[in-house]
């Protein structure tokens, strides 16, 4: 088994403090969908204003509709351009470093 993650790169421009408005915007959204509780236990991210980076775990159904909000968001708050998403996987034996807090 693995940890699959979604990172999320912004370009200078981007302002992270609505980046992180967005992402916050995103968990509460999946807490209608899936309830505070189940939320609390299943989302995980990392949020890196010094290398401008979002990590977000989507191993569970919860990480995966938080992704998905994330990014509509994203698009529609600052644009197609702003930011790139890559699909990374690690062993299941570590915690990703990103998501160490």
């Amino acid at each position: 088994m693995t940890w699959e993650l979604y990172r999320y790169e912004f370009r200078s421009e981007v302002p992270l403090d609505e980046v992180e408005a967005s992402l916050m915007l995103a968990f509460l959204a999946t807490e209608s969908l899936h309830g505070e509780s189940q939320v609390r236990l299943d989302a995980s991210h990392h949020l890196d204003h010094e290398r401008r980076v979002c990590v977000i775990d989507a191993r569970t159904r919860v990480g995966r509709d938080i992704n998905r909000l994330f990014v509509g968001f994203l698009r529609h708050e600052f644009g197609e351009d702003s930011f790139s998403i890559e699909r990374t996987e690690h062993p299941s034996h570590h915690q990703p470093e990103e998501l160490c807090v």
